[in-house]
């Protein structure tokens, strides 16, 4: 059921972006240091990909939902640095997976220094982030991002499982994307009230937010592999289709084409990957695909700033409210 909230803040994302400024250059410290090792290609792979651009958000919330809820400490800044470095480890074993040549507009690391380094790096970066999870000395911090990661990583197997089966329902893919993307997200924003110590009503509002703004951002980059330019997406359009993965926009597409559509959106599926994208493209525009997607998405949206509702008011509030609205507006 679509949850019906007006946008309630005027902030841009460069001003989410400017009042989270001084968290983020400590954040942005705090990784530089942790990327030190006295191994070169560890140091430059990790820098290669962790300064290669990206919207942050994940650590963004971090920082933002802390200060959202009072805490004055700077234990959230290694938090964000934690939730960034598992974010970016994820991205590098991602990419060996799906065989991608671009990430964020540029070579992805595999391209550019191969698959063997690409996977061993990423491990690195899981080990330091356990790492870093111990110099908080929480173990309810520990225990979110071990169960986070875990999570992500069934998550990965999950969609490995999902690739070239035309048959994976709406259901499936949601199970997948809370998994894959959310679950990091929601990760990220309860851990703000738990270092802020808040009470079990507050920490399950962080968690709602969370998972929901995760899941509105996953939605509309997967609408986004459809519509949106190479240059805006930072990869190749189509890119799911040629993996073979059944995005909802695919599989909304598939219920409510006729039969020959159906057809062609399946036969893609199972093996033909880009062969007919633009029929393919036509057919999701005609079946109104990007639209439902959409609107999955801002009820997504709607959720996540529903759940903000008992925080008290406040500059970061409102800028947790922003990032949700720019889930949903964004092109790229």
């Amino acid at each position: 059921m679509h949850v019906a909230v007006k946008p309630r803040t005027q902030m841009s994302l460069d001003d989410v972006v400017n009042l989270a400024r001084d968290d983020m250059a400590a954040v942005d410290a705090l990784i530089a240091r942790s990327l030190a090792s006295d191994v070169a290609l560890v140091s430059q792979v990790s820098q290669y990909i962790v300064t290669s651009g990206g919207k942050r958000l994940r650590p963004l919330i971090v920082l933002l939902a802390s200060r959202a809820l009072g805490y004055e400490g700077d234990e959230h800044q290694r938090a964000a640095a934690i939730i960034e470095f598992i974010h970016t480890a994820t991205l590098l074993h991602d990419d060996v997976v799906d065989s991608s040549a671009r990430r964020r507009g540029k070579d992805s690391a595999n391209a550019v220094f191969g698959n063997q380094a690409s996977v061993l790096v990423g491990d690195f970066l899981y080990s330091r982030a356990f790492q870093m999870m111990v110099d908080i000395d929480s173990m309810r911090v520990m225990q979110i991002l071990a169960d986070a990661t875990n999570t992500i990583a069934a998550g990965e197997v999950m969609q490995l499982m999902n690739v070239h089966d035309p048959d994976v329902s709406e259901e499936a893919y949601l199970q997948v994307i809370y998994r894959k993307t959310a679950r990091l997200f929601e990760a990220g924003a309860q851990i703000s009230a738990i270092l802020t110590g808040r009470a079990k009503a507050i920490e399950d509002a962080m968690v709602a937010y969370g998972r929901h703004l995760g899941c509105a951002f996953q939605l509309v980059d997967d609408a986004l592999d459809f519509r949106a330019s190479p240059e805006e997406l930072g990869k190749n359009l189509g890119d799911d289709l040629a993996e073979g993965k059944p995005t909802l926009p695919l599989i909304y597409a598939m219920q409510k084409g006729n039969d020959a559509e159906r057809l062609m959106i399946r036969q893609a599926i199972l093996e033909d990957g880009l062969l007919r994208l633009a029929d393919i493209q036509t057919v999701i525009e005609s079946t109104g695909a990007l639209q439902y997607t959409a609107a999955r998405a801002q009820q997504a949206a709607d959720l996540a700033m529903n759940a903000l509702a008992d925080l008290p008011e406040s500059v970061y509030k409102q800028a947790l409210i922003a990032i949700a609205e720019f889930a949903v507006q964004r092109r790229s």
